[in-house]
């Protein structure tokens, strides 16, 4: 008797939870603690969002996006634009984040926790990937990087695009390493999957996927996916690039002759990469012993140099068992395409690499998992662990425990206070308007803000908040804005000549005033 899809999937599922079941009895220390560390790592993630969110341009671009879709049903195709001029990003982020802020009534603390759970699941990729790769011991040793590192923590905690592909990296790997193991090939389509949806998170990272998978293929060319799979896995990959297509054709081709004019006009990518060589080799050693101990470089360069020769020493078993080949792959391929890659006039920046983070953290601790299994290891791998935590656990302390009234501190906390004193200042005073100086020159930040705050408070009257007219009540706020002080006073010369100051006041590096205008 045939069984339906249904059952044989729920009989899958059970397995699953019983193997689950009998691996936390069989190693129960080993889960008790992963299961802190995991506990532990979404506590430094998510404790005081409402306070310690950054909440800058991108945040508040995004937050209007979504905005805009549940008050003005507007859906979107594209989502935010890359660091290329004209290339957009598709639009998931801002279908996974938009439930959230719908939950929370525009709060951006909500979207905010929910990345940070999204980062943790990752914590726990990070774990179940180093004990498949090596040992247990291993992947208690990447999670434990992975929770604590203090530009990990900050990674988790940021309301942006790229936090989503520090999970989908790992589930990527994993993916990977289930093709290169096993005789499933139906695991060509998870891949295609989420290199498709990584695309839309971070294009920096995901844009090296491709080339990477090819190479990966070339290795696997044995498991290649026949004519079906490889069709579902082509339809997969083209469907999550579907709102961009559409988007395009809507557009006249923008995309599409955006590309052209990147990629080809402005050859973005060249193959003469050696008048960059040195400068990428420091931005991938910055990248990667920051993510370790943070500013103590030297000491990350001891501890690489031990590692990398037990990786070496043992390269031969590591190989056997498909681990070195597939680390050297996934990150080494990338790593060719940052070379090659000189577009945005050169820049790359630390985030770019966010898709790689967890993974080079995954194959430092193979190396400090196989140090491990001799004596003299386990004394270098708990010293590794003795400066690891005091440092990164002093830093994220004092992160967490920070104020936001520092005399140059910006952040939701105070960006709120500085709003509402503004709402409640203007009760009984009649109409107002709201003038803001933030850096960035366009404050995207505060124009959700003002919006969130005046709906929550006052409906659609906005608490006669008023933007399309100039009234006499009139409310200046500005930031500190250290690189560039000569624009802020360049605002305050132009504001001295709108408006006299009645009252003034500050919260951290936030000041508002209220004036009269002239």
């Amino acid at each position: 008797m045939l069984r339906q899809p249904g059952v044989l999937f729920e009989m899958k599922i059970g397995v699953k939870i019983e193997s689950w079941r009998k691996e936390i009895k069989s190693q129960p220390l080993i889960y008790a603690l992963l299961a802190f560390i995991l506990l532990l790592a979404f506590f430094v993630r998510a404790y005081r969002t409402e306070d310690l969110l950054g909440f800058y341009f991108d945040q508040g671009r995004d937050a209007l996006v979504v905005w805009r879709l549940w008050h003005e049903g507007r859906p979107f195709l594209i989502g935010p634009v890359t660091g290329l001029a004209g290339i957009f990003l598709g639009p998931l982020y801002y279908y996974l984040i938009a439930p959230f802020y719908l939950i929370g009534g525009g709060n951006p603390v909500y979207p905010a926790v929910f990345l940070a759970f999204l980062s943790t699941l990752a914590i726990f990729m990070v774990y179940y990937l180093g004990w498949k790769f090596h040992s247990r011991v291993t992947g208690i040793i990447a999670a434990t990087i992975g929770a604590f590192s203090l530009y990990i923590v900050l990674a988790g905690r940021w309301l942006a695009n790229p936090t989503p592909i520090l999970l989908t990296s790992m589930l990527l790997l994993w993916s990977m390493w289930k093709v290169a193991t096993g005789e499933d090939r139906r695991w060509w389509m998870a891949i295609a999957f989420l290199i498709g949806i990584s695309l839309q998170f971070e294009s920096a990272s995901a844009i090296f996927y491709l080339p990477m998978i090819l190479v990966f293929a070339a290795w696997q060319k044995k498991k290649f996916p026949n004519r079906k799979v490889l069709a579902i896995s082509i339809g997969v990959f083209l469907l999550t690039l579907l709102p961009q297509i559409a988007f395009n054709f809507r557009h006249e081709n923008i995309l599409f002759n955006n590309f052209k004019r990147v990629f080809l006009e402005e050859k973005s990518f060249r193959l003469s990469f050696w008048e960059v060589l040195n400068t990428r080799m420091n931005y991938f050693w910055t990248v990667f012993y920051s993510k370790i101990f943070s500013w103590w470089k030297g000491y990350t360069a001891v501890f690489v140099i031990i590692v990398t020769g037990v990786l070496v020493s043992r390269r031969k078993k590591l190989a056997d068992n498909k681990v070195l080949p597939l680390f050297l792959i996934f990150i080494g391929v990338p790593m060719l395409g940052y070379l090659a890659f000189q577009g945005n006039r050169g820049n790359v920046y630390d985030y770019y690499m966010t898709g790689y983070y967890l993974p080079m953290i995954l194959l430092f601790s193979i190396g400090m998992g196989e140090l491990w299994k001799e004596k003299g290891g386990k004394f270098i791998v708990l010293i590794f662990f003795a400066l690891f935590l005091s440092l990164n656990g002093m830093i994220v302390r004092y992160y967490l425990i920070a104020g936001v009234d520092g005399p140059t501190t910006i952040k939701l906390g105070n960006e709120l206070q500085a709003v509402n004193w503004i709402f409640e200042d203007a009760k009984g005073r009649g109409e107002f308007n709201v003038d803001v100086y933030v850096p960035p020159v366009i404050p995207h930040a505060y124009d959700y803000l003002f919006l969130w705050q005046a709906t929550k408070r006052c409906g659609e009257n906005l608490c006669n908040m008023v933007k399309d007219e100039q009234v006499s009540l009139l409310y200046t706020l500005y930031e500190v804005d250290p690189p560039h002080p000569w624009r802020l006073g360049t605002w305050l010369e132009r504001q001295v000549g709108i408006g006299e100051v009645e009252e003034e006041t500050k919260f951290g590096g936030i000041t508002v005033q209220r004036r009269t205008r002239l």
